[in-house]
């Protein structure tokens, strides 16, 4: 069995996690029945509590998805540190760490569709 381990930064706000779980569901809906949400730092569950809730559910392979834009310190570093960690903890499960978001040219469309609805977050 296959999982999705998809890795957030985390944040102190609520409704900002919550978007992650609005992600997972949405790949639920499009055929990933095991997607399990984690979150770097500041909430839970923690990558590595995530990677052994998929191994708990008999995952042999965790593809390990970043939730953010670039190649930053987070993913070159501390994404691929928890890839060895899990790794190391839970032998017969492959854990395999996918590219972050940037430089995909959906996100080119998703960003052309935002500035054409003139979405903005104004909080004045």
């Amino acid at each position: 069995m296959t999982s999705l381990l998809l890795i957030a930064h985390g944040s102190r706000r609520a409704e900002a996690n919550a978007d992650l779980e609005f992600v997972a569901a949405q790949l639920r809906a499009r055929g990933h029945p095991d997607v399990q949400p984690s979150f770097l730092e500041l909430a839970e569950p923690s990558i590595d509590g995530g990677g052994a809730l998929c191994a708990g559910r008999g995952a042999t392979v965790v593809v390990m998805l970043p939730y953010f834009l670039s190649p930053g310190k987070h993913v070159v570093e501390d994404l691929t540190a928890a890839r060895d960690r899990l790794t190391a903890a839970f032998h017969g499960v492959r854990f395999v760490l996918a590219a972050p978001l940037g430089g995909h040219a959906g996100l080119i469309d998703i960003l052309e569709e935002r500035a054409a609805s003139g979405l903005m977050i104004d909080d004045r």
